[in-house]
């Protein structure tokens, strides 16, 4: 464990400290920061670096075991109606926690002045992750190439997208991408290693891959179709 906490240690400083340096230069160099807000901004980095450590020792220990476990024990015991419904109530919980859509929620509420509340707009994406994430796991079970979903997805999205206000085809696609954020990727992933680690014949761990590929499509058909509605 003192090793694992090592490497991700390692992995948050290598990702963080090179946007601190080249903030902190620009800053005094270029822009002549007051000292107050400088110091401001490199505490602000210290608690991002000691929060985002905590958090993937936290996904490390215990996340990805669990959806893991989860998965496995849904194959194991459940009927494929279980399985589905799960995986939807997982994908939508998963994403309702997930802090980039928070983030993009709440922008999202500011720049349209309450119109698009934020509420809604989570509601929408996590619903579109969760059917999504269904869907992918259905995928494995009956071995169908995910290519045909995938192209059935998005030739779907671009015929909305002649239906949906520009604004919304915008928040769209930034929708898609923050689902793929630090706390929904890890689940979903582990979720489906699970699933598919106990389908012997039927399936294998490669199947895995795509899964958030497929899951980022449902926020955005969720939010398209929130634009049809509003529009």
């Amino acid at each position: 464990m003192v090793k694992e906490a090592k490497e991700i240690l390692f992995e948050v400083l290598q990702a963080i400290l090179p946007i601190v340096i080249v903030v902190s230069i620009i800053q005094v160099f270029f822009l002549q920061t007051p000292p107050a807000l400088l110091w401001q901004f490199l505490a602000g980095a210290l608690l991002v670096t000691t929060g985002l450590f905590l958090f993937l020792v936290g996904v490390r220990v215990a996340l990805l075991p669990i959806g893991e476990m989860v998965g496995s024990e849904l194959v194991t015991r459940g009927s494929l109606s279980i399985l589905l419904i799960a995986a939807f109530i997982f994908g939508v919980v998963i994403t309702v926690a997930e802090p980039d859509v928070r983030v993009l929620a709440h922008q999202v509420d500011i720049a349209s002045r309450g119109a698009i509340e934020a509420g809604i707009l989570i509601t929408a994406v996590s619903i579109g992750v969760g059917f999504f994430v269904s869907v992918a796991i259905l995928r494995i079970l009956l071995g169908v190439p995910i290519f045909y979903i995938l192209t059935a997805g998005y030739v779907l999205i671009v015929v909305l997208s002649f239906f949906v206000p520009p604004e919304f085809v915008a928040i769209s696609f930034d929708a898609g991408g923050v689902t793929t954020g630090p706390m929904a990727v890890p689940f979903i992933l582990a979720l489906g290693v699970g699933a598919t680690s106990v389908m012997g014949g039927k399936s294998g761990v490669a199947d895995t891959f795509g899964l958030i590929g497929l899951a980022s499509i449902g926020p955005v058909l969720g939010v398209m179709i929130l634009g049809v509605i509003y529009g």
